[in-house]
């Protein structure tokens, strides 16, 4: 190649719990790099662990000026993707002015209950006509519910909460949206059966803080590269899937929380799925998808962690074993420790799985592998519909032990891994060539080193008050 013809690319930046990735493609959705950052955590103001959102800024626009600069890249389009029940406050003056709240950190008691007596219907009507379970702050309308009582004088300052997806493209576009993937994740936010924000967004002033909702997968169009809204980090997983594949599929995405979507299933939830964990999620045009969750990735660590410690062994012994074990009786004695009130089994308590009996770590692993699968196969079936092929993406991919049992759950299934690498970047970039934005041909920066400047919104849904 003549080095002086730069490479056409998109980026894409995706943005998970522990790891930070910027993963570029081709013109054929092809990987060309890939750049990992970890984030360091740090704690908020109340002393709780949460990301350490100036350093992930930084990392961003950095990244994003080498990219600009690169003497080999041309750069036609970024978009990002994200974990979602994440907020990121900007101030008047559009910088963040308040910490990236972990959706782990506990909502005080007395301002829960404030909440829901207000509600004027019970907890599990309201689930269900927002189809989020009763998660606390991981219902991501709770936290600006929480900020409101419990720092009114910094609620006041807020001028807009963008979900951390939006932020990203923010950062690049100077535009503020919402998107329907972000909004309709299990937020206690959006009313599925009026298809607009739930009463009580209006009646406490919400919905004054929140961007426009829109459809588009583009925020603007600067200098030339296309810049997207950005989604959620499970919808943009299954968005490859839908691309590639007419026969209905459920797709098994793995990570921190194992989510399990089926695109072909929009039947209404009741208000005994929403409680063992069933969610909607959204797609980018606002349409109704049914999901399942469960803890498994942190509950993996969590147990890892203990065999390692208890053995005496490395905390990755367990990459060394592919073959898995048939199931016995004793997996039945697995007891999770990081479960609670969440998945398939809420009413299930935390409790300390003993050790005790097992010869080996190697032995103890096995037993592990066989009591998570247990798990996630009553969360799969709240949602399977009887498909005949199961996508497995993420972390637990890799994993052949994973692999193996949950292939011997569904035998008359076909249990496939990614066809791509990084589905949930590849969906990221299949949807931001979805976009219908118009293309903008004046620049948008006057220099490289200046924040963004506004653009012009386009297709913005409009939600009435």
């Amino acid at each position: 190649m003549n080095p002086s013809i730069k490479k056409t690319v998109y980026a894409v930046f995706d943005i998970g719990k522990t790891n930070k990735k910027l993963i570029l493609f081709d013109e054929d959705q092809q990987i060309i790099n890939e750049e990992l950052h970890v984030c360091t955590d740090v704690l908020d103001d109340d002393g709780f662990v949460c990301d350490h959102l100036p350093r992930l800024t930084e990392w961003v626009l950095d990244h994003w000026k080498q990219l600009r600069q690169h003497p080999h890249y041309t750069v036609k389009g970024v978009n990002f993707t994200a974990y979602g029940a994440s907020w990121v406050h900007l101030g008047a003056d559009g910088q963040p002015m308040l910490p990236l709240y972990n959706y782990l950190k506990p909502m005080p008691a007395d301002i829960e209950a404030k909440f829901y007596a207000e509600l004027g219907q019970s907890p599990e009507e309201f689930a269900a006509d927002t189809c989020s379970p009763r998660l606390g702050l991981l219902n991501s309308g709770l936290q600006l519910y929480w900020l409101k009582y419990a720092k009114p004088e910094k609620f006041a300052q807020i001028h807009t909460s963008l979900h951390l997806p939006n932020y990203l493209s923010y950062l690049i576009s100077g535009e503020k949206f919402s998107d329907f993937t972000s909004i309709g994740c299990h937020t206690a936010l959006w009313d599925y059966k009026r298809g607009d924000y739930h009463e009580w967004v209006y009646r406490e002033g919400i919905d004054e803080k929140l961007a426009p909702l829109t459809r588009d997968s583009i925020a603007s169009v600067v200098d030339g590269i296309m810049v997207g809204v950005g989604l959620h980090d499970s919808t943009s997983a299954v968005m490859p899937y839908l691309a590639e594949h007419d026969e209905p599929f459920v797709l098994v995405s793995t990570g921190t929380w194992s989510v399990t979507i089926n695109p072909f299933n929009s039947n209404s939830l009741t208000p005994e799925l929403l409680r063992r964990d069933c969610l909607s999620f959204m797609t980018p045009r606002g349409e109704a998808t049914r999901a399942a969750r469960v803890f498994l990735g942190r509950e993996h660590d969590y147990q890892v962690e203990r065999i390692a410690a208890h053995f005496h062994v490395k905390p990755d012994f367990y990459r060394s074993i592919v073959l898995a074990r048939p199931y016995d009786e004793a997996s039945a004695g697995f007891r999770p420790a990081c479960m609670a009130g969440t998945g398939p089994f809420p009413d299930q308590p935390a409790e300390e799985w003993d050790l005790s009996g097992f010869r080996t770590a190697s032995d103890a692993y096995q037993h592990l592998m066989h009591g998570l699968i247990n798990i996630l196969l009553e969360s799969i079936h709240l949602v399977w519909q009887g498909e005949k092929t199961i996508f497995v993406d993420g972390g637990f991919a890799r994993n052949p032990l994973f692999m193996q049992t949950l292939s011997w759950n569904f035998p008359k299934a076909e249990i496939r891994t990614l066809e791509v690498p990084q589905a949930t970047a590849l969906g990221a970039l299949v949807h931001l060539e979805q976009g219908e934005a118009l293309k903008k041909t004046q620049p948008l920066f006057t220099d490289e080193d200046d924040m963004p400047l506004a653009a012009v919104r386009n297709d913005v849904a409009p939600v009435s008050k």
